[in-house]
């Protein structure tokens, strides 16, 4: 977003609250952190020259290999100079009388400007709200999300993890081989597919170089931002040999394939959804030798892909080890934790290190912890209390010029997110670029466009098995948190055909301030 600011000759300054570059990238430095997306989608498109030139060792990135790719992305465009980092954006009021943004730092910094743009991340407030007595344990208490950067030592010591979901599911299998004991207490059992791992192949690299242009087009136009699609047919359409044979193909190539290669009506006939389920059920029970540990690790209260489903190496094999035990928290769920453990219903399990692998404030939490105030004085915490409210999830009526990258009811978590943050950096440049070339100083939705979208996006939920479920991608994790769809699931094509109709149309369903033009920078001039 700032390289394409400053290509619009913009004075622009960021803040990070991070000490370095990465988001995500930065905080989450857990054991087995990995990304899920294969290394050379999850990556930029907007240099040519940067996709041709950075080389990926794994088909699957470390979290220490896509720091790397995102400071190097910093530093080959000089991107540093413009942030302040280790500050973190506090406040933000929108002054109706300049038509401007006034942001607060934690620094006491202070400073104005037009246009404000949030990308605060959609998993980046970590979540420990549900576990009672926290601040009473006498060990290291380790969230996923904010990983120590200097390395820990577990060796010998008696750890245990709270939380399945991806980061968990990555995290457990390391910790348990450098743990004396491993305990895993499960809230609700995952799905999780084999990610299958490998060095980088040189020949499969150079292909996708040689096609990076169709490639990044098919992922802009597909379901979850992967240049592969589902299947077209009804899982009910075919025989049951057919339906293992695909199904296999996909489980043993790995990955997101699984999880956005099968069949159409996955998502939204339920009978078509058990196939994909009782395939992986299967698979559970093929890997962990004791029935009873199978069993509790089966997820059979939601339908496959309804939680966001993992991928792994070697997780549900972990279950196999003589020291790593399992806690059904279903069965007896959790009462506090203590000085020396954690306890529940049943026991008290004595701990060295706790380790919280709980989940974010998913899509919301991280921009209402900003205390961002609009038009009038409504503040934005005060305007979703029901939920979020957005059009296109780039904007929300009442905060003008305020724009969300990968925003609440959009694809976002939904997808592969680079491909969703470069399309909203562009849709956000793009727009700025008509304000200024038109004159306009102020840019927000109509609350009748706005109210449309979010009708929309709830209709689109409804007709998946999604919103029936609970998740984070509902808000279900957060007590307290507005029970909705969080995420837009219609797909990244079909969102990003909606915007282009918007910028195609000027603009239909935003208000446009007219406004003396905008004197522009050039870019390397002092602010």
């Amino acid at each position: 977003m700032l390289h394409r600011l400053r290509r619009l000759g913009l004075s622009t300054r960021g803040y990070e609250a991070g000490a370095g570059v990465g988001g995500t990238w930065y905080w989450n430095r857990y054991p087995g952190a990995r990304c899920d997306s294969e290394s050379v989608y999850y990556s930029y498109s907007f240099s040519a020259e940067l996709q041709q030139e950075w080389e990926w060792s794994e088909r699957y990135a470390s979290q220490p290999e896509i720091l790397r790719y995102l400071e190097h992305v910093a530093d080959r465009f000089d991107l540093r100079r413009d942030f302040r980092f280790s500050t973190r954006v506090v406040a933000a009021r929108f002054d109706q009388a300049g038509s401007c943004w006034s942001v607060r730092t934690d620094t006491g910094e202070q400073v104005r400007a037009r246009f404000l743009v949030s990308a605060v991340g959609c998993l980046s407030l970590p979540n420990v709200s549900a576990l009672p007595g926290v601040g009473n344990f006498r060990g290291p208490v380790l969230h996923t999300g904010r990983w120590p950067h200097e390395p820990v030592d577990v060796a010998g010591r008696r750890v245990g993890v709270l939380g399945t979901g991806s980061s968990g599911v990555q995290a457990i299998p390391l910790l348990a081989e450098q743990a004396g004991h491993l305990t895993v207490f499960q809230r609700t059992p995952n799905y999780s597919v084999p990610a299958r791992n490998a060095p980088a192949d040189p020949v499969t690299g150079a292909a996708v170089k040689a096609d990076y242009d169709a490639i990044r087009e098919r992922c802009r136009r597909s379901l979850g931002g992967f240049p592969f699609d589902v299947d077209p047919r009804s899982a009910l359409s075919v025989s049951p040999t057919e339906r293992e044979d695909l199904y296999r193909g996909l489980w043993d190539t790995g990955g997101m394939r699984f999880v956005f290669g099968g069949f159409a009506d996955v998502l939204t006939d339920r009978a078509a959804n058990d196939v994909a389920a009782d395939f992986v059920r299967a698979r559970i029970g093929e890997a962990v030798r004791d029935p009873a540990t199978a069993e509790a690790l089966t997820p059979r209260d939601h339908p496959f892909g309804t939680r966001r489903p993992a991928l792994d190496t070697g997780y549900y094999e972990t279950y196999n080890r003589d020291d790593v035990t399992l806690v059904d928290l279903r069965r007896t769920p959790v009462v506090e934790v203590t000085e020396r453990g954690l306890r529940t219903t049943e026991a008290e399990y004595p701990l060295d290190v706790l380790v919280l692998a709980t989940g974010f404030d998913a899509m919301t939490g991280s921009m209402l912890a900003m205390d961002v105030v609009g038009r009038d004085g409504v503040a934005l915490r005060q305007k979703w209390i029901d939920g979020p409210r957005t059009l296109l999830g780039l904007m929300s009526a009442g905060f003008p010029n305020l724009f969300t990258i990968t925003g609440p009811l959009s694809p976002s978590v939904f997808s592969n997110m680079p491909t969703c943050i470069e399309q909203h950096v562009d849709w956000i440049a793009g727009c700025l670029d008509h304000m200024l070339r038109n004159g306009h100083v102020l840019i927000e939705p109509t609350v009748e466009a706005e109210d449309g979208w979010v009708e929309h996006a709830a209709r689109v939920a409804a007709r998946t098995l999604l919103g029936a479920v609970d998740s984070w991608w509902t808000g279900a994790d957060v007590p307290g948190k507005p029970r909705v769809g969080y995420p837009y699931v219609a797909g990244v094509g079909a969102y990003r055909t909606a915007c282009d109709a918007v910028t195609a149309s000027g603009y239909d369903g935003f208000v446009l301030t007219p406004s003396a033009p905008v004197r522009r920078r050039p870019e390397g001039a002092p602010a």
